[in-house]
């Protein structure tokens, strides 16, 4: 990676780090306890994952891996609980350390710290109803880190993107990517994001001839 290929990820993933925080340091309690687009995770889980799972030393990492199985989701459902626990001030304050570092997981590509900016803000404000215009190159890598990665990284996004959408052609038609061969899904990058990911897609944010095959699930 060249120095200005890393210089702008630097860039998108401080812009995305300081958006989400800058949102959640206004919600109320009840805000912060609705139900995010993680099966199972409040906004606060999110928010603390993406608080302390950047400075998590490896050792302990490790260590909570083998407690759980080696499962990285349920290590993440624990971890996330148990962050969650030390409030709502420290999760903050932890965020806005990671804004200025810009910590990531040992070994976790700058990119994919990216992918899980954007997502994980995706999970935060669509149940709350936030608005927020994810800088377009934020959202194409975001894109294709998720039909990039393969098993067993793909576990804690949502599983294989690339068999949920095999057979068909995305494009997002705000932000300039496409992927893929077949009968075209058509949406916004946040959309199709989100289809990547597992997540929930709203009725009327899909179109094209492959739309209602995509909705159906993965080809066999």
């Amino acid at each position: 990676m060249s120095g200005a290929d890393r210089a702008l990820l630097d860039e998108l993933l401080r812009a995305e780090r300081l958006a989400l925080l800058e949102q959640l340091e206004v919600l109320d309690e009840a805000a912060w306890a609705v139900p995010s687009l993680c099966a199972g995770w409040t906004v606060q889980h999110v928010a603390a994952h993406l608080a302390w799972a950047p400075v998590l030393r490896p050792g302990a990492a490790l260590r909570g891996l083998a407690g759980a199985g080696f499962d990285p989701n349920r290590f993440n459902r624990r971890t996330a609980t148990a962050w969650t626990a030390r409030g709502r001030a420290a999760v903050l304050a932890q965020l806005r350390e990671n804004a200025v570092t810009l910590a990531a997981p040992p070994g976790v590509p700058r990119a994919a710290a990216v992918l899980e900016a954007v997502l994980h803000g995706l999970d935060v404000r669509r149940p709350l109803g936030l608005g927020h215009r994810t800088d377009l190159r934020a959202v194409r890598t975001a894109a294709d880190v998720l039909v990039r990665t393969r098993w067993p990284l793909n576990v804690t996004v949502g599983g294989s993107a690339g068999a949920r959408v095999r057979g068909r052609r995305l494009v997002a038609e705000d932000v300039g990517w496409q992927h893929g061969q077949g009968p075209e899904v058509r949406g916004s990058g946040e959309a199709l994001l989100l289809l990547l990911s597992g997540r929930p897609v709203g009725p009327d944010e899909l179109s094209g001839p492959g739309a209602a095959d995509v909705r159906r699930g993965p080809r066999r």
